[in-house]
């Protein structure tokens, strides 16, 4: 008897045994043993454990037991990760301590023990856990220098680098807001960064014309929180120009000029890495041919803009890098904000650094987030509308 109609006949046994007065399962049983040539107790026990089928044992995975398993800590994590604008896990793990007094504020879902564990979550957990809501966000690279050829031989190419640990060493470059043709006027941004600190700070431009680039420059200096010590561009026109040179270098404490060599990305990589996450990915690569864009643009930089950027979204910064093998491994320091980076500072004033806490204590992520999000949108919808 094969074993398929063993279990088609215990099959029917069983469900005689079960409706079966006591004195019709004794003959079942015989019955039963008899052409099976079961031992009695063991047919019993057949007949049980096919009258009572096995529960399916819960697999668990190996390792131990999921700690984050809290709606409300996934929940604060996907909200403040949006709202910093998608930082990789070590700058968001930087990130919470100043973005959750405002978050519970606002929302209050929290208790302490979610809070606890946004205290402790580490990077590769922030990565686990957001694995699935991650959106990736790529775009092509648009290139809008156009060389200033006059003055190429009395700016110096920086050679050595700059004193990264003081503050006032600026790199700066134009972004280009073309759309995909280059044809015609539109808005370029003038972004600059501080290599020590990251502070950046960004101004709209018509065109690329030199007076409107140097009343920019002279409006980013006024509203720097140091000196400007060094000023490094690349070989756009827009910066390479007389009136630059003047304002730098004819004045009682000159400001060292320099530039990069041509066609070398990597001699301004800190600033081309500042236009792609502190320009592009908020405005994106639209085009904005429209003048009366330029004053709403400023007003964005010049008031949420810098300070969401600087006060609340950490950086890290390359402290070495080493050939190992075929390989290159790199160190960087621990995420930190702009503000904190000046706070550290020893050439930073105490008096300074008072008013810088001072306006941090006013600030709310959520809702700089929030009216940059609103300004944006009306600048993208009037960029949108045909002009008459």
């Amino acid at each position: 008897m094969s074993p398929t109609t063993k279990k088609e006949q215990l099959d029917i046994i069983a469900q005689r045994y079960r409706k079966a007065i006591r004195e019709k399962k004794t003959k079942i049983l015989d019955e039963f043993c008899a052409n099976f040539n079961y031992n009695r107790k063991y047919a019993i026990r057949r007949i049980q454990a096919f009258l009572r089928p096995k529960k399916k044992s819960v697999r668990h995975s190996p390792g131990p037991r999921p700690r984050y398993q809290e709606p409300a800590v996934l929940k604060a994590l996907q909200e403040i990760w949006l709202a910093a604008h998608m930082p990789c896990s070590k700058r968001l793990k930087a990130s919470l301590p100043l973005w959750l007094p405002s978050y519970q504020a606002q929302s209050g879902s929290l208790n302490s023990a979610c809070l606890q564990q946004l205290a402790t979550i580490s990077p590769a957990t922030i990565d686990r856990l957001l694995k699935s809501f991650r959106l990736y966000h790529t775009g092509k690279g648009r290139s809008a220098t156009k060389p200033g050829l006059l003055l190429k031989h009395h700016i110096p190419i920086q050679t050595c680098r700059w004193d990264e640990t003081r503050p006032g060493f600026l790199e700066a470059d134009t972004v280009a807001h073309c759309g995909d043709s280059l044809a015609g006027s539109f808005i370029y941004t003038v972004d600059i960064t501080d290599l020590a600190t990251g502070w950046t700070e960004q101004r709209a431009v018509w065109g690329k014309g030199e007076k409107d680039v140097l009343e920019q420059l002279k409006d980013i200096e006024a509203a720097l929180p140091f000196p400007l010590l060094g000023f490094d561009c690349d070989n756009g026109s827009e910066f390479l120009n007389w009136h630059i040179v003047h304002h730098f270098q004819e004045r009682k404490k000159p400001v060292a000029f320099t530039r990069s060599r041509p066609y070398k990305k990597d001699d301004n990589a800190h600033i081309e890495q500042k236009n792609w996450t502190q320009v592009r990915q908020w405005l994106g690569y639209q085009r904005f041919d429209n003048p009366d864009l330029v004053p709403l643009l400023n007003d964005l930089y010049t008031s949420q803009w810098r300070l969401l950027l600087n006060f609340f979204l950490p950086s890290t910064k390359l402290l070495k890098k080493e050939r190992v093998g075929s390989k290159i491994v790199k160190k960087h320091d621990v995420p930190k904000t702009p503000y904190h980076r000046l706070l550290e500072s020893d050439t930073i004033s105490s008096k300074t650094k008072s008013q810088l806490k001072d306006i941090f204590q006013t600030l709310n992520p959520f809702i700089l987030r929030k009216t940059i999000d609103q300004k944006i949108a009306k600048i993208r919808h009037l960029a949108r509308l045909p002009q008459l």
